[in-house]
Order: C-alpha cells, then structure tokens, then sequence
C-alpha cells in the first residue's frame, strides 16, 4: 500500500536571481525541511490550507485551499541527482522536501495518480486537484536553469491536493485511496501542459 515517507513544511526565504549585471532578490518558501520522518514520526497538524506551520511567498501559484499540499514520489529523486550532478559537475544527495513537497510519498507516480481521487490518512483526507506548474524559482532553487523544463519534459511533476477532512498524520502512515471519476490523470494534465508550450513556442 502506498505510504508518506516524509513530511516537509518550509518558510519564506530569500533567493538570489540576476536581473543583468545586477543581483535581485525574490522569495519563496520552495525550500521545505522535514517535520515528520521514518526515524521521529511526529504527528502533524493538517489544516484546510495544509500543513501547519508552512508557509507560501505567492499564493496566486502555491498554496490556498485548492493547493493546500504538495505531494511528490520519492521514487523520482534518483532522477534529480542524476540530472543536476550531469548538468552541473556537482554531486548532490537530495533530501526529502527538496522539490518543496510537503508529502513525500512512496508507492505513486503521475501514471497512476487521478484527479478526484480521495487520499485517507489516519483521521485527514485530501483530494488530488492538479499537476504542478513549475516556475522559475524552481530553477533558482535547484541551482540549474533547466530544471523547470525538465519537471515537465520528464512528466515528473507531482501534485497538488485540497484538504477535505482536518487532523493529524505522520510519516509512516499508509494511504488509502478511494476512486473519484478516474477520467483524468496527473501525467494526462502534465501532458496538456507540455503540449501547450510547444505550441506556444511556434
């Protein structure tokens, strides 16, 4: 049974960008730490704008009610090493929370996540909305200008869920997973999205 490996939440932070020859500065709270792991499996409080103490920079992109958390496969961390140490020289070792997920789940990919379908965990259920639409503080994040492109080239993407039900969970927890309508995955919308900016670049 699918399972969350990890709890991750994150404040707002600065990061560095250049505008030209001149530094600028924008925030984010994309760089989340662990809460609740395999190895101190705290219960954390889960509200209807998501996990408790984490906070969002723009809520017009992240968070809110319709993208309360964020979940993501640990199964594609192998994949962010990879790319990042190929495209920069340096060797990396990636931490739950890096790709700032708030769920690291073990058991999904975007294959077989569908939009509607009702995650319980423990005494909270969530719903998955939508597939994540990275942006360009994800390539600052990560320390690589591609690596927006390759979240979406790679259809390693991950999603969003809504809070249905509040309580508390930890890591550990399995997810049990009740059927919505299943017309839609989250590598389908993935899918849409990478059409659409194909289209848009001719």
């Amino acid at each position: 049974m699918p399972k969350i490996e990890c709890i991750s939440a994150g404040s707002i932070t600065p990061l560095l960008m250049r505008k030209g020859s001149e530094p600028n500065i924008t925030y984010s709270a994309i760089g989340k730490r662990p809460v609740s792991s395999l190895s101190n499996r705290v219960s954390v409080c889960v509200t209807r704008l998501g996990i408790e103490g984490d906070q969002q920079a723009d809520l017009s992109v992240h968070g809110g009610a319709e993208k309360a958390i964020y979940a993501y496969p640990c199964e594609h961390y192998p994949f962010w090493n990879d790319l990042i140490e190929d495209a920069t020289g340096e060797q990396n070792n990636f931490e739950f929370g890096q790709i700032g997920e708030n769920l690291s789940t073990l058991g999904f990919d975007e294959r077989t996540v569908w939009v509607g379908d009702i995650w319980r965990i423990g005494e909270v259920a969530l719903q998955v909305v939508k597939h994540r639409e990275p942006c360009f503080k994800f390539n600052l994040h990560m320390r690589y200008r591609g690596a927006a492109k390759a979240m979406i080239q790679s259809a390693k993407c991950g999603w969003y869920l809504r809070v249905l039900s509040e309580g508390s969970m930890h890591a550990g927890q399995d997810i049990d997973v009740a059927p919505g309508p299943r017309t839609t995955t989250i590598y389908d919308l993935n899918l849409k999205q990478l059409n659409k900016n194909q289209a848009e670049l001719f």
